[in-house]
């Protein structure tokens, strides 16, 4: 979640609020009434907070318990507090209960993931701080499908809050058979002064359901795609990351920037998505990085405009666009594999770096690997009007790709968006069709309650961000979606607007 931003603007600056801290219960909060409607809101509290930055997993010994989790936001007068709390549902999604956990003293909580393990126990992998310490990455456990969760367990330890230390970020999960669980995320390394060294990706790998992790290790490499402008470590510059794991082995996927600027702040040059292959044993790299392909999302390329705060958006938008992508493993393969992202190659060139006046065409790319990641096919893209981004990737039992993702092309005018399901219609064809999943469509580029500031008049209170990902997850018998929505809107201290909230669907699997 963390903004790869340079100077922030100074419309920005005076409209944005100090970040503050939030503290932690444990326990039921509330639970939803009963749904059966196509998309159900998960949320319950109803005090005006937000959630985004969706993540979502299914019981393998029980397909009616799902657990979802999300970033929840709560706006103060002059603050922002974060923490993430789960949802968990025991009827396939009908109904929901907000759970909070006791994060032990752990004050700014962010980046959820989670996954269960092949015996049902469920895990929650978050970055998490205090009010003055750069992020550790922490992991806790339920046992019990998500009502109740262990104390968590530190995995790696962020360092400083300014001037030289770590920075930890993003972290994903992946498990296999009971127990064993593997966690991969961003360290940034910052030097004397805050300035930036490097940032690879890193792992760690527990066999006792999460109760003790192994030392973190690096496992990005070298990748040899980098300009080397910063010396030794220049090519560990990445991004985003995503973890699966198959018979033959653990597999990882992260972008590795080749420019970045000196304070390691905005992606200035092309991403490359790459992957490493890694031993689920021991967390070691066994293989690569192995290059997927391009991506066409450039700052010194223009291949976004970009916001008040100097991050890529979206045309007429404000809200930052941190182009993570996913991977996804076929169970009916160990060796096939798909990476997904987005990017703005089809866009009409070159893009306008205001998003008032740019046109913006993102698109989901697609690639997949028959040999466990060692080689990958050319980048193919789903064809659409308007925008498509944040996707993410699931293989159903039949091997068949499913990709969910946000998408514009429901408004001609490139504004609102809805959510899309898009099914492979033949196994590894990367061919796709396509079907809408939300019921109403959500518009960012104005009329937010809360955090939004104006920047064109035409627009007012934008969002400023609505998460970096989505979830999707398959069942025996569905594909579930689990997304930021904005069609609900909250009055509050005399003004009316949407807000964000995290919302569910189910879908036959056909």
């Amino acid at each position: 979640m963390r903004l790869r931003a340079v100077a922030l603007s100074v419309a920005f600056a005076a409209a944005m609020p100090a970040i503050a801290v939030a503290g932690s219960t444990s326990g039921t909060l509330c639970t939803t009434p009963s749904s059966t409607a196509a998309n159900v809101n998960t949320d319950c509290l109803n005090d005006g907070s937000t959630s985004f930055e969706t993540t979502l997993a299914v019981n393998p010994t029980n397909p009616e318990n799902l657990v979802g989790a999300a970033i929840s936001g709560q706006r103060g007068t002059n603050s922002f507090t974060a923490t993430v709390r789960p949802r968990v549902s025991f009827d396939g999604g009908r109904t929901w209960s907000t759970i909070a956990v006791n994060f032990n003293g752990y004050s700014y909580i962010i980046d959820p993931s989670v996954a269960f393990d092949a015996s049902g126990s469920v895990y929650l992998a978050v970055a998490a701080s205090g009010q003055s310490t750069r992020p550790d990455i922490v992991v806790t456990r339920s046992s019990d499908g998500g009502l109740t969760w262990s104390s968590p367990v530190r995995v790696a330890a962020g360092s400083g809050s300014s001037g030289a230390g770590i920075y930890n970020d993003h972290p994903k999960l992946a498990t296999t058979g009971t127990g064993t669980v593997l966690v991969t995320w961003i360290r940034s390394f910052y030097g004397a002064g805050g300035s930036f060294i490097d940032a690879p990706v890193y792992d760690a790998v527990s066999h006792d359901s999460a109760d003790s992790f192994s030392a973190p290790t690096s496992i990005s490499g070298s990748a040899p795609f980098c300009s080397g402008a910063l010396g030794d470590n220049a090519c560990d510059l990445t991004f985003g990351n995503a973890v699966t794991i198959t018979p033959a082995g653990a597999v990882v996927a992260f972008q590795d920037t080749y420019q970045d600027a000196p304070d390691g702040g905005t992606n200035l040059g092309r991403n490359k998505h790459m992957v490493v292959t890694v031993d689920p044993v021991t967390g070691t790299r066994t293989g690569g990085p192995y290059l997927v392909g391009q991506a066409f999302d450039g700052i010194n390329e223009h291949d976004f405009p970009v916001d008040a705060r100097g991050l890529q958006t979206l045309q007429d938008s404000q809200l930052n666009l941190d182009l993570d992508g996913d991977l996804a493993a076929d169970p009916t393969n160990g060796q096939h594999l798909a990476v997904t992202w987005y990017d703005d190659r089809n866009a009409p060139q070159p893009v306008n770096p205001d998003p008032y006046q740019a046109v913006t065409n993102a698109d989901i790319v697609v690639s997949q690997s028959f040999d466990g990641g060692q080689t990958w096919s050319a980048p193919t893209t789903i064809p659409a009007a308007g925008d498509q981004f944040m996707p993410a990737a699931a293989y159903d039992t039949s091997g068949r790709l499913r990709l969910g993702y946000y998408d514009r092309s429901y408004d001609p005018l490139n504004h609102s968006y809805g959510y899309t399901l898009a099914s492979e219609t033949g196994k590894g064809t990367l061919r796709f069709s396509t079907a809408q999943v939300t019921t109403a469509l959500s518009d960012p580029t104005q009329g937010t309650i809360g955090l939004g500031f104006t920047i064109n008049s035409a627009f007012p209170n934008p969002a400023l961000g609505i998460g970096d990902y989505t979830a999707i997850a398959v069942t025996p018998t569905s594909i579930d979606a689990y997304w930021t929505d904005m069609r609900e809107r909250l009055c509050e201290n005399g003004q009316c607007g949407s807000t964000e909230d995290a919302f569910f669907a189910s879908m036959p699997l056909r």
